[in-house]
């Protein structure tokens, strides 16, 4: 069963260095996320085969609640490219960048990750639904 040590390793991976005033948020997002497969799947604990992505999910949650409520304790994920390189000439040394040319911001960025990791994997919960009587 994944516990909220498993979800701070995972977020330290993406580099997010955890407080002491996120262990309530970090709790509740867990919970929120088991609650939403057992649901889901009818099952009265999270399976082992979707710990993985229960893990991501939790991550996602969180993140979406400090972007949404704190976003400051977000910096660290240094999403901050105003550029894209389109083309690097080494003849005469000429770089050309592609700003604004279908490049995202780095909220946008941001909010593509968190929206990942808040919905991949939810096909696998098909394999593990149960029928309710």
């Amino acid at each position: 069963m994944f516990d909220v040590d498993t979800v701070k390793k995972r977020l330290k991976s993406f580099g997010y260095e955890f407080k002491g005033e996120d262990e309530f948020a970090l709790t509740f997002c867990i919970e929120k996320v088991r609650s939403s497969i057992r649901n889901e799947i009818n099952w009265p604990y999270v399976p082992e085969g979707l710990e993985h992505i229960a893990v991501d999910m939790a991550v996602g949650e969180f993140l979406l609640a400090k972007k949404t409520f704190a976003p400051v304790d977000l910096e660290m994920f240094d999403f901050d490219y105003d550029y894209v390189v389109k083309q690097i000439q080494t003849g005469d040394t000429n770089t050309v960048f592609a700003v604004g040319e279908g490049s995202l911001t780095p909220e946008q960025r941001l909010t593509a990750f968190i929206n990942y990791l808040l919905s991949y994997g939810k096909a696998e919960f098909h394999s593990f639904r149960r029928i309710r009587w």
